[in-house]
């Protein structure tokens, strides 16, 4: 089920986790200096588990100042009129709102029972806080005299077996039980005293309150419950020696405490602040040897200022600066699909149509765009396609990385007609369409792998803007009911999947898709910035593309100035809610050899 959490989720708790290790390892360097610092320490770390760094990320991206990645526009003329669809049968089942009975089982047990153990812990505290409250509501305020130092706080007895303790937030009271000032000393009564006024000085009740949540929210790390062990322990160790250093006498104090211990029982909850808590013993002995911790050195103030201004500061200039993506072989290869092992043709097996028709595509035919599919009973048929087209849908790689060839297959436009016997496969037909471009065009080709620049597609600063398609916006594929008739202006039909990037309104393209999923959206970008595409935005689903590109260099205005309309990246940020940032990777290419025009049929 560890699948089904967000990969948000998972990185915060092990940011979390992480943060607190560093933090152990800290009190572990400062376990001779004084309590209070390892003990705000330790709130730092359980403070950490409710500000996620990615919220500091997003804090930083607020000022950011990143330049738009550089991009030059290629000497080769290239057409991006070709369908950049990849076969819409596959990216519809990868894709499909139709889940898996374990993967939607999974969907509401992981959240079941985390607010089953939300409800539990807070159940847990209602229980521990009743007495509590039942002891607040039944107390009336006392004047313990002057000879106590009871200024500024207020003091309420009441006829519970609590110890001592500070209760509230907000207006601390110090609640003591009925006859516990007649069984002390003035001396060990005032040493109580200036502990819970500690407490109340540190606000370590607000602390312990934001832990609380933090249990809450985590309680099904084991850290959380680990980390409020040590703060009790730093922050009652803390107070200790705050009353050793206001000049009470050890010996009284230690006594004053051993007497609470007889006369009462330990507060019930943790933002209730008491004189009993961490480990008894270790504190009475540490209160006999009147053991003091070392104030912090220069050298230590600044490591340590150092280390919080770098946890904070890091994520938030992370944001601020431009990056550079330094992309695995793995996800290149993924974004330009370059399997062509998976698509070659059995040993000793050659695929090949029997009826094929090519000719220049009629100078007379105004329909915009261009067609390319395989249709029911073997035929592939295409209209006003580039032989680029052909090579890359032989292929299964996406334009940008066909190099070498003649200027001509990328502008001369051919119309072609093929058919096949029987109901061959998509994948085998294309298989066919690579025999049928070695024996028409004298095609050849070879692989080699060339670094080259790349682009990283992530989710911009506000959400994804993107439009989710809908049931009606498109046709599925394999559905036989007719399609909707296009709107006008749409360069595309209606079935879902069509997705084209064609120029409209020249210098601009115009950018239609509809029931297209991210890895189509990638490719279609790879396709208009001529390089590979990585796509980490983490989203699912299929979506509604309409938008219109500038062009890839800025325009000149009329003066010979740069022109002052937004960049493609402003357009892709601001309208789909997508960044592009800059990466290089190794990029597997296809080079043409050979490329001759076809004869005639």
């Amino acid at each position: 089920m560890t699948e089904s959490l967000s990969p948000a989720l998972v990185a915060h708790l092990w940011q979390s986790t992480l943060a607190a290790g560093i933090v152990w390892m800290v009190t572990l360097a400062l376990r001779r200096n004084r309590p209070r610092v390892r003990y705000w320490l330790w709130a730092a770390a359980s403070l950490k588990f409710l500000v996620p760094f990615s919220w500091l990320v997003a804090l930083g991206s607020r000022f950011e100042w990143r330049a738009a990645p550089a991009i030059a526009r290629p000497v080769t003329t290239f057409v991006l009129e070709e369908v950049l669809a990849s076969p819409m049968p596959a990216a519809a089942a990868s894709t499909s709102p139709l889940f898996t009975a374990q993967s939607s089982a999974s969907l509401w047990v992981l959240p079941s029972v985390w607010i089953a153990g939300f409800l539990v812990v807070l159940f847990w505290w209602w229980r521990q806080w009743r007495p509590v409250g039942s002891a607040l509501r039944r107390a009336r305020p006392v004047d313990l005299g002057p000879a106590y130092d009871v200024a500024n706080l207020t003091v309420m007895s009441s006829p519970s077996t609590l110890e001592p303790g500070v209760v509230g937030v907000w207006r601390p009271v110090l609640l003591l039980p009925d006859g516990l000032a007649d069984r002390l000393t003035p001396a060990q009564l005032n040493a109580l005293i200036a502990h819970e006024r500690c407490h109340v000085r540190c606000h370590d009740n607000l602390a312990a309150a934001a832990h609380m949540l933090v249990e809450a929210l985590f309680w099904f790390h084991p850290l959380v419950w680990w980390i409020e062990r040590r703060m009790i322990d730093e922050r009652e160790r803390a107070c200790d020696e705050a009353v050793l250093r206001a000049g009470n006498d050890p010996d009284e104090y230690a006594a004053g405490i051993l007497t609470v211990c007889r006369f009462t029982l330990k507060a019930p909850i943790a933002c209730v602040t008491g004189v009993t808590g961490s480990d008894l013993r270790a504190r009475l002995e540490s209160i006999a040897r009147s053991d003091l911790g070392a104030p912090l050195t220069f050298v230590r103030r600044v490591a340590i200022a150092v280390l919080g201004c770098a946890t904070i500061g890091v994520p938030i200039v992370s944001a601020l600066t431009p990056r550079f993506h330094v992309l695995a072989a793995e996800e290149i290869r993924a974004a330009t699909r370059g399997r062509f092992a998976q698509n070659a043709a059995p040993a000793g097996q050659r695929l090949a149509f029997e009826v094929v028709s090519i000719k220049r595509t009629d100078p007379n035919d105004t329909r915009p765009g261009a067609d390319f599919g395989a249709q029911p009973g073997g035929r592939l048929v295409a209209r006003n396609n580039a032989v680029a087209n052909f090579i890359t849908n032989a292929y299964g790689v996406p334009n940008y990385i066909v190099t070498g060839g003649p200027a001509w297959m990328r502008t001369d436009r051919y119309d072609m007609e093929a058919r096949a016997s029987g109901e061959p496969s998509r994948a085998e037909m294309m298989l066919m369409l690579r025999t049928l471009l070695a024996e028409r065009f004298q095609f050849r080709m070879h692989m080699e792998t060339r670094e080259m620049p790349a682009y990283v597609l992530t989710v911009a600063r506000g959400g994804a803007r993107l439009q989710p398609a809908t049931d009606r916006s498109c046709v599925p594929p394999d559905s036989t009911q007719p399609i909707p008739a296009a709107a006008p202006g749409d360069i595309v039909s209606r079935r879902c999947g069509n997705n084209r990037l064609t120029t409209v309104t020249p210098p601009n393209m115009q950018w239609m898709g509809v029931g297209i999923g991210m890895r189509q959206i990638a490719d279609t970008l790879a396709g208009y910035f001529r390089r590979p595409v990585v796509d980490r935005t983490g989203l699912a689903g299929l979506f509604d593309v309409q938008i219109e590109l500038p062009p890839l260099q800025p325009a000149t205005s009329p003066d010979g100035g740069p022109d002052s309309g937004a960049s493609v990246f402003t357009v892709l940020q601001e309208q789909l809610g997508l960044r592009v940032e800059d990466g290089r990777g190794p990029v597997e290419v296809l080079v043409v050899d050979r490329l001759e025009r076809p004869a005639g049929n």
